[in-house]
């Protein structure tokens, strides 16, 4: 039905045949502003409760809590021939994924295409609407409770905003993109979210980053792994968040006690005897189980990852700053060419290196000679010539 509750005119979908309508209206459309309101609190399965659009036919609301099949959708989200424009559009995606199992294509993110434009990353998209357009986003509804009927006249506002200005920001991010020849550069980014491997999960990512990991014996290694899958496990059981079942901050505090028996732990004031009375049982399992062939080759990828002698951290650091430095020359967001993230991984392993540093937009920002620094950083070393310090790679 046609709605106006004094935001822009707007057409909310909120059953099966008006979503198929919504389909044919559109058929035959070059491009599709997309966003999502959600709920993940206190669920293991986040909650998609609106999805805004917006095409060159008009503005959409889509209820995905009373649409049954969201299909007519989800099949312009998977048609090459139609451009996705969506601001920091991973979430959505990754949430679309999860729940259908599609991968997107034909992406432009305007989160992305802002960094490479003297940005910073990521941008927010009020800060980005308000530099490029000169318009004012409010925001004051980021945390609303989607799920609750019927919505707000000024909840469906803010949501409608998410998209009413995606397709000006698309027509002139693109064009200074053009401009600068880095119409490829962002293109590239932007396939890593039409690859299907970007939305695959490593179980144990949990446990491999705790910082546990360096400091328990094997045994307790393996309950560590054995833990956290038990803790997904049950969320997904239950539908509860992971933080519902176990709460990250009791999860140390068991490894490191779990040794010792359940009367230690009782005494342990960081540890609630609620945790202890209904999980110590399933805790004692798994810690007295055997490690397995499966769980020693992954651990063994960790305890492979070793933590940089003080010389070899020292010039990763100052190639990190040189990154930054380069970057800031060419307008570019630090933050896209590798992660705070993939940089501490850079720093636990000599071997680690960040794979898409060596190809593509990246090398060509880099450069021959910083690309080789990162890659052999624990051959470098600081001398001093004359008057000045120089950084040299040298054979150890």
């Amino acid at each position: 039905m046609l709605m106006d509750k004094k935001v822009q005119e707007y057409l909310y979908i909120d059953s099966d045949e008006a979503l198929e309508q919504f389909r044919t209206e559109n058929q035959g459309i070059e491009w599709l502003g997309i966003d999502t309101e959600f709920v993940g609190e206190r669920r293991f399965v986040t909650l998609l409760c609106l999805v805004q659009v917006v095409t060159e036919k008009g503005l959409y609301i889509i209820d995905a809590l009373e649409v049954n099949d969201l299909a007519p959708l989800l099949d312009f989200l998977v048609d090459e021939r139609v451009l996705k424009i969506s601001h920091a559009g991973e979430n959505d995606y990754r949430l679309f994924n999860q729940l259908f199992g599609i991968i997107p294509k034909n992406i432009f993110d305007t989160q992305i295409a802002a960094g490479f434009l003297n940005y910073n990353y990521p941008i927010s998209f009020s800060k980005l609407v308000g530099k490029e357009l000169n318009v004012r986003v409010k925001k004051g509804y980021t945390v609303s409770d989607w799920e609750s009927r019927p919505i707000a006249p000024k909840q469906l506002k803010y949501a409608l905003d998410d998209v009413l200005y995606l397709e000006q920001l698309w027509t002139n991010l693109r064009r200074k993109l053009e401009k600068l020849g880095r119409e490829s550069w962002a293109k590239e980014e932007f396939e890593k979210l039409e690859n299907p491997a970007y939305y695959v999960k490593d179980p144990n990512k949990e446990a491999l980053n705790s910082s546990l990991m360096r400091g328990v014996p094997l045994q307790e290694k393996a309950f560590l792994l054995r833990i956290y899958k038990w803790r997904t496990a049950e969320a997904k059981r239950k539908n509860y968040s992971k933080d519902m079942v176990l709460p990250n901050k009791h999860i140390a505090f068991i490894v490191r006690n779990i040794n010792s028996g359940r009367n230690a732990a009782k005494v342990n004031r960081r540890i609630p005897n609620k945790v202890i009375q209904q999980h110590w049982s399933t805790f004692s399992e798994l810690y007295s189980k055997k490690v397995t062939d499966e769980e020693h080759a992954t651990l063994k990828k960790f305890t492979e990852m070793q933590e940089l002698d003080f010389v070899t951290e020292t010039m990763l650091e100052m190639i990190y700053l040189i990154v930054k430095y380069r970057c800031h020359k060419e307008g570019v967001a630090p933050g896209l060419v590798f992660s705070r993230t993939a940089f501490n991984k850079m720093k636990e392993s000599n071997d680690y290196v960040d794979a898409s540093l060596e190809t593509g937009w990246r090398k060509d920002l880099l450069g021959d000679l910083l690309t080789d620094w990162l890659k052999n950083r624990d051959k470098l070393e600081l001398v001093t010539e004359k008057d000045r310090y120089v950084m040299k790679k040298v054979e150890k």
